[in-house]
């Protein structure tokens, strides 16, 4: 059941009857099928019944024994959690599905969402970059969001620390698009809950993952093709040679899509990424002139001249970052080079689950700590 890319970009027809948006999800839940291998089962199949039927016999034939799908149970309780949360389902092919997304081989079937979903039938340009931001990366990222809203491109980014929320920030009040790594009502990092409520609020949340999942490290290459699929162009303010602000803009390059990049020193590590960029051929970006001039016979006309960067001071630190680098602390000093089970780790630090988990994964990502093949920690 290995998954093999569909061969139309056309949507298909979405469930319209509860029992089919039951067995939609019963059968992109299920163990082994991926977006592609949904779609081909669908297409091989013609109706959602038809191919979740089939499935154990596609399992045995792919050498899979006492193959299960997703129980009713589960499929359930998440409509069930979604339904609590306020999340509403966007089914590949309806009619509040992002369209932009059906040109991508790997498109999700479902998207779970939470917010003003008008946003994605606007011009939507990505902003992303470090998590560790400079100061002037984050300035950076604030005037283009701004800009750029104020010339009606709705901004998609990650949630994540730095120039992703530096841009969200910014365009709160033109619109502005999360996609998250994790469950639609799993926040991640933690200290961004305040700004995701106003994101839901104000904006549009969006995850393709199932209600509550808690974000792994293979979560987030998965959700960055969700944001450069959204968009018609990616820009990276900040970014390190090896970094997920790349691989958005590999996939956007796979897609079609532009890619645009922020300079920087020469010597700066969280501008060689953007250098290396580029040198390979993105469309350079000083202003949020540059991203419009480039996008320009499709885009709408700009509003105004190019922003200029002003003098802010610099936010005080909030003390739930704080936090989290003494927790982040904690997890260090109590991982070494003997692997220690994660459930284990997480009643050692007497923290709330939520919050120790997200500050594992931040580890994870940062290369600091790494999982077995039997799924312990150890440090690096």
């Amino acid at each position: 059941m290995t998954d093999v890319p569909h061969s139309s970009i056309h949507p298909q027809l979405p469930p319209t009857t509860e029992e089919d948006r039951f067995l939609w999800l019963r059968l992109l839940r299920s163990r082994r099928v991926g977006p592609t291998t949904f779609f081909r089962l669908l297409n091989e199949h013609g109706s959602i019944a038809e191919a979740f039927a089939t499935l154990p016999e596609v399992a045995a034939q792919a050498g899979v024994e006492d193959y299960e799908p997703c129980s009713e149970e589960i499929a359930a309780a998440e409509f069930i959690a979604a339904q609590k949360f306020g999340a509403e389902p966007l089914f590949h092919g309806g009619p509040s599905y992002p369209k932009d997304l059906y040109d991508l081989p790997d498109a999700p079937p479902l998207l779970w969402s939470k917010g003003d979903t008008s946003l994605l039938t606007r011009s939507k340009i990505a902003l992303v970059g470090s998590r560790n931001a400079s100061s002037l990366g984050t300035r950076m990222a604030r005037g283009l969001a701004d800009e750029l809203g104020s010339n009606d491109h709705v901004i998609v980014s990650g949630l994540a620390r730095g120039i992703d929320t530096a841009a969200h920030l910014a365009a709160l009040k033109t619109g502005t698009i999360a996609v998250f790594p994790a469950g639609i009502d799993v926040i991640y990092p933690v200290e961004n809950t305040e700004l995701a409520r106003q994101i839901q609020a104000q904006g549009l949340i969006l995850s393709e993952q199932p209600m509550g999942l808690h974000p792994r490290a293979r979560h987030f290459p998965i959700r960055n093709r969700i944001i450069s699929g959204l968009s018609q162009a990616v820009v990276v303010v900040e970014a390190a040679a090896k970094s997920g602000s790349l691989i958005t803009a590999r996939n956007a390059l796979d897609q079609g899509r532009d890619v645009l990049a922020v300079p920087g020193h020469p010597i700066e590590t969280r501008a060689s990424g953007c250098n290396l960029l580029i040198r390979d051929g993105a469309t350079l970006v000083r202003s949020a002139s540059d991203v419009i001039e480039a996008l320009a016979p499709i885009a709408p006309a700009p509003k105004q001249a190019e922003f200029r960067l002003e003098a802010t001071q610099p936010a005080a630190e909030p003390a739930s970052l704080r936090d989290t680098t003494d927790l982040h602390r904690q997890i260090i000093d109590r991982v070494s080079q003997a692997p220690v089970a994660e459930d284990r780790l997480i009643r050692d630090l007497n923290s709330p689950t939520h919050i120790a988990t997200s500050a594992v994964v931040d580890l994870e990502l940062a290369g600091q700590i790494a999982r077995t093949e039997s799924g312990l920690l150890r440090r690096n």
